[in-house]
């Protein structure tokens, strides 16, 4: 037992090891790129998501899943912000349709701000950046320095999102290769589910693990029973499209680990997230990081870093948006 404890430590440095290694990529961004043409940006966006947390906890997730949506399809451009009059933008993919509205308004308004203080100076795709970090820190959890020197695309299609985001029915083989597409490991897919310690999620994504399992077992057997009774409580077999529940029953409004213990307790709410425990491949991933709220820290900081440098835009491949919902032609 001691000896797989000691390798999965050893994974997970490796693997934050490899997350510091410098890239092609990398070597564009720096957490200092506006340190003389927008000196207070940091300070203006962490003043704005501050604003906006306090108005409506939902900010949190909103915010953080709007990022994560934003680099899995094309990279971290802020493609996903366009507003299409014909609906065919990123935002309008079946995919993004659950994405919540805070998060959109979280970016207008420290765009806004920014605008202000550096007009034409800061990208939208690193302002989506330093917002989700700051969320997380607000709700608890780590702070990394953020990578910046991102531009906004100039295309958004929705064509382009069919595929490229998680599925909460997919299980860990086909959310591995989907990571290892983004050249995102084991290690990083684990450390990015946690941020499902906080928000909360509509009873129709996973009312078919509740009652429509299998034709002899209705419910999924890997639901603790008792937690399973709670969300049949919660979301009724005819349940509304609006209905929803935390992701984390427990501390659903802090970034902790509580997310890695949940999972070890058969408190996991969608098959992506139980399937970390179930599946030997990324079992002991999860209970490092149940046993090392550090470890989970470490590995999500790192995580983030790298998803951050997916897809960036440089040079005539972007531009400055002047309003993150349209492009500047």
């Amino acid at each position: 037992m001691e000896r797989r404890r000691r390798c999965v430590a050893l994974m997970v440095a490796a693997a934050l090891l490899a997350a510091t290694m410098p890239s092609p990529v990398a070597a564009t961004l720096s957490p200092d790129y506006y340190k003389s043409s927008c000196p207070d940006l940091e300070s203006i966006v962490r003043y704005e998501v501050t604003r906006k947390k306090n108005l409506t906890v939902v900010t949190i997730p909103a915010t953080l899943r709007l990022f994560f949506h934003d680099c899995m399809v094309g990279g971290c451009d802020a493609a996903v912000l366009i507003a299409s009059p014909k609906y065919d933008a990123e935002k309008d993919a079946d995919d993004n349709e659950s994405l919540a509205g805070d998060g959109f308004d979280t970016i207008n308004r420290v765009k806004a701000a920014v605008e202000k203080k550096c007009p034409g100076v800061v990208s939208c795709a690193d302002i989506m950046a330093l917002a989700a970090r700051d969320v997380v820190y607000l709700a608890s959890g780590p702070y990394w320095r953020v990578e910046l020197g991102r531009l906004d695309s100039l295309v958004s299609r929705k064509s382009d999102v069919e595929g490229k985001l998680p599925s909460e029915h997919m299980h860990v083989n086909e959310l591995a290769a989907m990571f290892q597409k983004k050249n995102l490991t084991l290690v990083d897919l684990v450390a990015l589910s946690g941020a499902h310690t906080v928000g909360f999620a509509h009873c129709t994504r996973f009312a078919s693990r509740l009652y429509s399992y299998s034709y002899s077992t209705p419910t999924d057997p890997t639901y603790n029973p008792d937690y399973a009774d709670q969300l049949k409580e919660a979301c009724p077999r005819k349940v509304n499209n609006i209905t929803a529940v935390n992701m984390d029953p427990v501390s659903p409004v802090t970034f902790d680990n509580i997310y890695y213990t949940n999972l070890c307790n058969g408190l996991g709410l969608f098959t992506s997230d139980q399937v970390l425990y179930t599946d030997p491949a990324t079992r002991p991933i999860v209970k490092q990081f149940a046993n090392s709220q550090k470890d989970f820290f470490d590995a999500f900081a790192e995580a983030m870093i790298k998803l951050g440098r997916l897809g960036v835009k440089t040079g005539n491949e972007g531009e400055i948006r002047k309003v993150c919902t349209a492009f500047n032609h």
